[in-house]
């Protein structure tokens, strides 16, 4: 799954697209395009290389983070769904948190937990609990948020998923 430069040329061969040239191609393709489900499709694309390390300098440079975070604060709940999807795959990546941060991604995330899709809120609970850190805690554990957090730990019969999602932010950054 993960790859690096060397993998990555057997992967590509003479002819093929480098990486960086081919994210390139996707943001490109993003911006020209006029109907939802193209950029819908993008976005999913986009969101699964924001997996791999090997691409997270590429997506910084293109500004794929920034691109993430804009679907965010769409109407179309599918691009808002890869938008945050891209944003928990990669905010593992310290530089990426911060590009997350410097943009005001944090209350776009937020505003994930109350979405009626059920990966929407998955993806924005992972990605909490990696942005929480010592200089996001104030903004991330304000008491509705946190009490929100609650509730989806509580859940358990009702979605697993959440409950675990939750209950594990929860022990890392509230009730440690």
């Amino acid at each position: 799954m993960f790859t690096n430069a060397q993998r990555q040329v057997e992967r590509t061969g003479r002819s093929g697209t480098p990486r960086d040239q081919y994210l390139q191609d996707l943001v490109t393709q993003f911006q020209n395009a006029t109907d939802e489900e193209s950029k819908e499709k993008i976005v999913a694309n986009l969101a699964n290389f924001a997996y791999d390390p090997f691409n997270y300098a590429f997506m910084r440079q293109l500004n794929v983070i920034e691109l993430f975070l804009d679907c965010i604060t769409e109407p179309n709940e599918r691009l808002v769904e890869f938008g945050i999807g891209g944003i928990c795959n990669s905010c593992v990546d310290p530089a990426n948190a911060s590009v997350i941060v410097q943009c005001g991604g944090i209350p776009l995330v937020i505003q994930c937990l109350s979405s009626p899709v059920r990966n929407t809120v998955s993806y924005a609970l992972g990605a909490l609990y990696y942005l929480c850190n010592p200089s996001t805690k104030k903004e991330i554990l304000e008491p509705d948020v946190v009490r929100t957090i609650r509730g989806y730990a509580s859940s358990g019969a009702i979605n697993t998923s959440f409950c675990n999602l939750a209950n594990a932010f929860l022990e890392k950054h509230v009730d440690p």
